[in-house]
């Protein structure tokens, strides 16, 4: 009958329109997480041509929602710590990271620099050493158990 035929016709657009949003969604989500991996790489270019110390990257999709990812970096004093979180700072807000942020402005010895999907930390060597952030994010730890 007529009736089936048009409640069929809308059953597959519904259908079809359900596909192509998750489609849609799923580019979105793509272009997000090349926009981070370009960032990242734009803020470790940034460090190393400023003179930071043992930088690494720490992928963190796989264990927190907190972010994707976290560098972690040293300065030499407390002055150059201050410039690098400054830098860092500069280039998350003018690649369109306008709520980022500097924590523990009061610090010497440590700063965060939050830029949302990033999470950057310049430490002096001995208050990195003391807190091993790149031990304990660098095991494998279950989504779950993060509570962050």
């Amino acid at each position: 009958s007529t009736l089936d035929r048009s409640s069929a016709a809308s059953d597959v657009y519904k259908r079809q329109y359900f596909i192509f949003s998750i489609k849609k969604n799923l580019i979105r989500l793509n272009v997000l997480m090349e926009k981070n991996s370009d960032l990242k790489n734009l803020i470790l270019k940034t460090l190393d041509s400023n003179k930071a110390l043992d930088i690494i990257s720490i992928d963190l999709k796989n264990k927190s929602s907190m972010a994707d990812y976290m560098i972690i970096a040293s300065g030499t004093s407390s002055r150059h710590i201050q410039a690098l979180s400054e830098m860092v700072l500069e280039k998350l807000k003018t690649n369109g990271v306008k709520n980022s942020k500097i924590e523990g402005k009061e610090s010497a010895d440590w700063k965060l620099v939050d830029g949302i999907d990033l999470i950057v930390h310049i430490f002096h060597p001995d208050k990195r050493k003391f807190y091993e952030l790149e031990k304990i994010w660098s095991e494998i730890i279950p989504k779950e158990k993060v509570m962050i």
